[in-house]
């Protein structure tokens, strides 16, 4: 079984920073492909970020040149820069493999950007 415990979230005003943190622990095999996920009221969960095995980096539209994902792999964690941030990316983020099977989803952790 794996465990996810995402955190850093918060409470930023429009134009702040955040940098959200996803531990990963248990039975798994790596850390190579990894998504963070956001869900806001009222919407599905949607993919924000993801890296790759072959390092590669991709991002929705929506937070293309704001967001950046990183990982750790000597700790097992998985980060997710976040600038510039707008009213409209207030959601609970969670991370989550890429792989063909998703883990059981963590807690998420609540991003709320707001003036």
């Amino acid at each position: 079984q794996v465990q996810l415990v995402e955190s850093g979230g918060g409470l930023v005003q429009p134009g702040g920073s955040l940098r959200l943190s996803c531990s990963v622990s248990g039975r798994f095999t790596s850390i190579y492909n990894m998504g963070w996920y956001r869900q806001a009221p009222g919407k599905q969960r949607e993919l924000v970020a993801a890296s790759s095995s072959g390092g590669t980096t991709t991002y929705a539209d929506s937070v293309k040149g704001r967001f950046t994902i990183s990982r750790d792999n000597a700790r097992n964690m998985v980060n997710l820069q976040m600038n510039s941030l707008k009213p409209e990316d207030t959601a609970v983020y969670y991370c989550n493999t890429r792989g063909s099977s998703p883990w059981p989803w963590g807690q998420g952790t609540q991003v709320t950007v707001s003036s």
